[in-house]
């Protein structure tokens, strides 16, 4: 089920008065029998999938916590990740191996071919996949103790508010939140409700808006000049921003209402003055994933640099990989880890050469550039993350030299106006709109604790702003049942 499909907005409040409604001892059986319907809206027997994970990581846990010897534990622990990298890999990643492979085989003559797997991704395998094998890891290492109660399990990983696109949660927070009871909370629910409504207002008016723009430019990138191209770049960036962090929102705002408590998934990503800062602002849940679970136990940076920069490649190759089965995806995450190397490797010599020029004798100027040189970096990055093809993200990249010719002829013959250089032209105004909300909400953000600001603020303010985000939506949404970007993931 779409957070933004007409189904929702009679499921979310159906499903949350009845949990309220419901003595304690039967929420978690309502819950779970409502995930199981939001998840079902998709592909139905791919529940089964589910089922089947919970049910080993269910008996992995219990097994790990009483086996008697630390060689029986972690037996115990890789039976539990092999079947859920083994789902993962089946459903995700057996047609990108096998391709190459018969793309191999063909090169060196050799006759016939692996047959391919015609099956569909189900939606939000990586996801829940990674938080189920949190749980089990958790477990082996004493920092959760082995969950007794198979529903209670099965509704962790199966939370529909969080199930298709994240958080990834841990299992010391959710799992005992299902024990606790959740009486309604006049500030939560405001609270829960108001975030809900920015998340909305991000995803089908500034996400699916900006998706006019950018969805033909990938498209057909051969049809636009370097301008148009390199516009399209920059805006995507901001786009899957706004839809990623438009999930987020909704997600938590929802948990929040039943009294649930999610963790922060994005903090101002694009306030970052570097690639690693970014990374630890964007999509948190992931970043720290792949901090404890791989960085870390690789060795960190703990001996040396030259295998801090390996660790990094290794968690930036797995992360680009778990976002898609396409080399254009592990060419993205290598981008990422090649950035924070560079960066990390040039560090000083970057400080000493803004000291000579006196940038860092101005602060605002030099924390601006940073931020910009960041954002460069990362949004063309995008062109890999986004890119239909190989061919398609080299013809981004090769049309990069024709950036300054064309960037005049379009102001000579367009002026600011661009219209005629992209078949929605008339949405710019709008997009460039959206981009001036989003900032303004983040830079006041920055100076004012917002949950307090609205609270103190009288009625009639906060219900003219609620009024006037509704507005937003009734009028200015892009209702075309666009799903949330990473869904595919």
């Amino acid at each position: 089920m779409l957070f933004n499909s007409l189904d929702f907005v009679f499921f979310f409040p159906v499903v949350t008065l009845l949990y309220f409604l419901l003595p304690h001892r039967w929420r978690w059986v309502h819950l779970l029998v409502s995930s199981c319907i939001f998840y079902m809206y998709f592909i139905p027997v791919y529940i089964l999938i589910l089922f089947f994970t919970i049910i080993i990581d269910y008996a992995a846990g219990i097994l790990i916590e009483g086996a008697g010897t630390g060689a029986a534990r972690k037996r115990w622990l890789i039976l539990s990740i092999a079947a859920n990298v083994g789902v993962l890999s089946v459903f995700k990643y057996y047609n990108f191996f096998i391709g190459n492979i018969n793309e191999l085989l063909h090169t060196t003559g050799a006759a016939g071919s692996i047959p391919l797997l015609n099956i569909i991704l189900p939606i939000g395998l990586s996801f829940h996949t990674f938080q189920a094998m949190s749980y089990t890891i958790e477990v082996y290492r004493g920092n959760q103790p082995a969950e007794r109660h198979l529903g209670i399990y099965a509704l962790y990983v199966m939370f529909y508010p969080q199930l298709v696109a994240g958080p990834i949660e841990r299992p010391q927070n959710l799992l005992p939140q299902f024990r606790e009871v959740h009486k309604p909370d006049y500030n939560l629910i405001v609270s829960g409700l108001r975030l809900m409504l920015w998340g909305m207002i991000k995803k089908v008016v500034m996400a699916d808006r900006i998706g006019l723009i950018t969805d033909p430019i990938f498209n057909h990138p051969y049809a636009y000049n370097s301008v148009v191209l390199y516009m399209g770049v920059v805006l995507f960036h901001i786009q899957v921003f706004c839809d990623f962090s438009a999930y987020s929102d909704i997600a938590i705002g929802a948990a929040r209402v039943m009294g649930f408590k999610l963790m922060t998934n994005f903090n101002m990503p694009f306030h970052a003055r570097t690639v690693s800062e970014f990374w630890r602002r964007w999509h948190i849940s992931l970043s720290t994933w792949f901090r404890d679970y791989v960085y870390v136990p690789l060795g960190g940076n703990k001996d040396g640099r030259y295998k801090t920069y390996r660790n990094l490649f290794i968690v930036c190759f797995l992360s680009g990989l778990w976002h898609g089965a396409s080399w254009l995806f592990v060419i993205w995450g290598l981008l990422q880890g090649g950035y924070m190397i560079v960066g990390h490797m040039t560090m000083k010599w970057r400080k000493k050469l803004n000291e000579t020029i006196g940038i860092s004798k101005v602060k605002w100027l030099d924390h601006a550039l940073d931020i910009l040189i960041t954002f460069s970096l990362t949004a063309f990055a995008r062109i890999f993350f986004r890119g239909n093809s190989l061919a398609d993200a080299q013809y981004f990249i090769y049309k990069l030299k024709d950036l300054p010719h064309d960037l005049a002829t379009v102001l000579h013959k367009h002026g600011f106006g661009l219209r005629g250089i992209h078949p929605n032209a008339a949405v710019l105004p709008w997009v460039f709109a959206i981009v001036v909300l989003l900032e303004v909400a983040h830079l006041v953000k920055l100076r004012y604790d917002l949950e307090h600001t609205f609270s103190s603020k009288p009625a009639l303010v906060r219900w003219s702003l609620y009024f006037s985000g509704l507005i937003l939506l009734l009028f200015f949404g892009v209702y075309n049942s666009t799903q949330f970007i990473y869904f595919q993931f």
